[in-house]
């Protein structure tokens, strides 16, 4: 029988293969540019300006521009933003701490850079 081992085991696909080996190096390569934040942001710039040159030397895919623009503003704005409103939280009078057990917490970003 085709796809079925001698033992009763099934065979992977060389597709399910293939995309579970490139899963796994694609995410060794994330876990090594972790600490590199300086050179993550350079590449960022750098991937972002040839999309911008590419666009411009085209003279195309202005609405996807417009669209990729509003997400990714929008990703900003949750960077940007702290975790919890302090607004919102000093309307539940405990905007400070009261007790020793409560700690300072600082900002905490919405949205991780990693994630951003």
């Amino acid at each position: 029988m085709e796809g079925v081992e001698s033992d009763g085991a099934t065979m992977v696909s060389p597709l399910a293969k293939w995309r579970n080996d490139f899963s796994m190096a694609f995410q060794y390569y994330l876990d090594r540019s972790a600490p590199n934040i300086v050179n993550r942001w350079l590449g960022t710039l750098a991937v972002a300006a040839i999309y911008v040159l590419r666009v411009y030397y085209i003279r195309g895919f202005y609405v996807i521009s417009y669209g990729l623009g509003i997400y990714i503003l929008n990703l900003l704005i949750g960077f940007l933003s702290p975790d919890v409103d302090p607004e919102l939280e000093a309307l539940d009078g405990a905007s400070s701490p009261k007790r020793d057990s409560d700690e300072f917490k600082p900002f905490i970003r919405r949205l991780p850079e990693f994630l951003f």
